[in-house]
């Protein structure tokens, strides 16, 4: 009792543990928004000051930090070779899995869930959320993938393997996106600090990796708001169902602006 009352008040009171949390971020900025190896000392340094504040705060932060660290270990840059993905695709599991295992069978612990929602109708506001993040998509997408060039971090796919794997590439990355930066990463930070803190640090994390990935220039203008509603709607709706579906919306219209701006061929875009 005690126990589950001092986690409720570390939700509600900010004190320095977010210090360490800060560490952490700044290393997702460095080793993938900068691509730096100097961003594994504030890895380790946040880690190391977790476990000062509490053993709870450590041990979380030590989950978040080692899946970076896994993460770490390959290029993000979009290469759809089939031999790329299947590294990419087994390091980006691992990175998933290990801290889920770790949680549940190490710390016996259940901070880290992936909820369906099964059985439960969506409400009228989330259908009509879908419809919009349609409308979004398609209006913002090709003018921000044109205008400033970031395209061209994707190939020019011309076969149809090279089409498949990128679509296939760009969905599983989507879904990916939600397992972890929500589900891990989102989840560990939400149980130490108020929502809107954990937030912003896992859309810290959740842009740097995009940002290697390759939505550059003033992509963060994008990234960042997405990365907040998406916590935002999952706190909301408990449904991880639901947040893979607003993400794939969203990249169905990636895919379809990275083929439209390198070959001119898709007539839905105004842009």
């Amino acid at each position: 009792m005690t126990s589950t009352r001092t986690q409720q008040d570390s939700r509600t009171r900010l004190d320095w543990g977010v210090v360490p949390a800060l560490l952490i971020c700044a290393s997702a900025v460095l080793l993938f928004g900068l691509e730096n190896d100097w961003g594994y000392l504030p890895l380790v340094a946040g880690i190391g000051l977790g476990f000062l504040h509490s053993r709870l705060l450590g041990r979380d932060l030590f989950l978040i930090g080692l899946a970076l660290g896994i993460i770490s270990t390959i290029s993000l840059k979009a290469d759809i070779s089939w031999s790329n993905m299947f590294v990419m695709g087994s390091v980006l599991a691992l990175a998933v899995a290990v801290p889920y295992a770790l949680n549940r069978g190490v710390f016996k612990d259940r901070t880290i869930v992936f909820p369906l929602r099964r059985g439960q109708p969506w409400s009228a506001m989330e259908k009509w959320w879908l419809v919009i993040v349609v409308v979004l998509a398609w209006l913002i997408l090709p003018y921000y993938f044109i205008t400033s060039g970031v395209y061209t971090n994707w190939p020019a796919v011309e076969t149809p393997s090279e089409m498949t794997r990128l679509f296939i590439g760009v969905n599983a990355v989507g879904i990916w996106d939600e397992l972890f930066f929500i589900c891990t990463v989102f989840a560990l930070f939400r149980r130490h600090f108020p929502f809107w803190v954990a937030n912003v640090l896992q859309s810290i994390v959740f842009v740097s990796f995009l940002w290697e990935l390759g939505y550059q220039a003033w992509g963060p203008a994008l990234t960042i708001p997405f990365a907040l509603v998406q916590a935002w709607i999952f706190a909301k709706t408990k449904s991880l169902t639901y947040v893979i579906c607003v993400h794939l919306l969203f990249d169905l219209f990636v895919f379809l602006t990275i083929v439209h701006a390198h070959h001119g061929t898709i007539p839905i875009f105004w842009h």
